[in-house]
């Protein structure tokens, strides 16, 4: 979507903005209204940890943001979050947390999960599992293959040691 087609530009033109601050002006005795544009500012650290120190408040430019730039400002400005959660995976200990996110779509729960490396695996895990189930849909034979599979460790296990094929191998 081009700028000059941008639905913020379509209601800046076509609709009033809603706070209008007029005052009455005498100008060489004839009466004048003139409008005052509303423009705020807004001053906050949206960084949250940022990994490079920022420069002082005084040295900082305004900027303008909207939803057309929302995102490249985002990346420009690196928000960063960095903490620890008590590890629920196991029992045990904390998980170390720290995302830095360059778009609104980071802020998914596939985005988030692929950030955290013990969340990561099990989301591999989860869609590998799901592209299986997809794969298998309609084929009788072979769900009574996995159940027997999964009902025989030593089956497993042997299946698990086997050398894997060329093929396996140049698909990673």
């Amino acid at each position: 979507m081009s700028v000059s087609n941008s639905s913020q530009k379509f209601l800046a033109r076509n609709r009033a903005p809603r706070v209008q601050i007029e005052y009455d002006v005498e100008i060489y005795g004839s009466e004048k209204k003139i409008e005052l544009p509303f423009v705020m500012g807004v001053l906050t650290d949206l960084s949250g940890k940022p990994v490079n120190e920022l420069p002082p408040v005084a040295d900082r430019k305004f900027l303008d943001i909207d939803i057309d730039n929302f995102d490249e400002r985002m990346k420009a400005m690196q928000p960063r979050v960095a903490f620890s959660v008590p590890n629920t995976l196991s029992g045990e200990g904390h998980l170390m947390v720290d995302m830095t996110f360059e778009s609104m779509d980071d802020f998914s729960p596939a985005a988030v999960a692929g950030k955290v490396d013990a969340l990561k695996k099990l989301l591999e895990a989860r869609t590998q599992l799901s592209n299986l189930q997809t794969y298998m849909d309609g084929k009788t034979g072979a769900e009574s293959l996995v159940n027997q599979l999964l009902q025989d460790p030593a089956l497993m296990k042997s299946l698990a040691a086997a050398p894997k094929q060329k093929a396996d191998i140049d698909a990673k």
